[in-house]
């Protein structure tokens, strides 16, 4: 079982930058490949990135040379980082993760399961 624990949002206005993290309770993160999902009041969820065991990254068409996610595996723990901000990112950030082997190209498509989710962390941007 993993559990995980995301951290970092917050308020910021358009243009601004934040980053968030996501710990894991398992030593077996390494095997896990790790997503970032968002939801908005009233929308649907959906996929902003996600990275697989070997460290291929895939991104949102949305987010794409904006954000980055990154992991340590050292530290169990996945990172997104943010920068130029637009209102339209404000969402409940989630962190997920599974044991998986296939690229990250499949990772953000609404046909893989992800087993374990995050609380969330709110992100508002003004």
């Amino acid at each position: 079982h993993v559990q995980l624990v995301e951290s970092g949002g917050g308020s910021v206005q358009a243009g601004g930058s934040l980053s968030l993290s996501c710990t894991a309770s398992t030593s077996t993160y390494s095997g896990n490949c790790m997503g970032w999902f968002r939801q908005a009041p009233g929308k649907e969820r959906e996929g902003v990135a996600a990275i697989d065991t070997a460290g291929t990254t895939n991104y949102a068409e949305s987010v794409e040379g904006r954000f980055t996610i990154s992991k340590d595996n050292a530290k169990n723990t996945l990172y997104l980082q943010m920068n130029s901000l637009r209102p339209e990112d404000t969402a409940m950030y989630y962190c997920a993760a599974e044991f998986c082997l296939v690229h990250a190209r499949w990772l953000l498509l609404p046909s893989f399961d992800w087993g374990y989710w995050g609380r969330g962390t709110q992100v508002t941007v003004s």
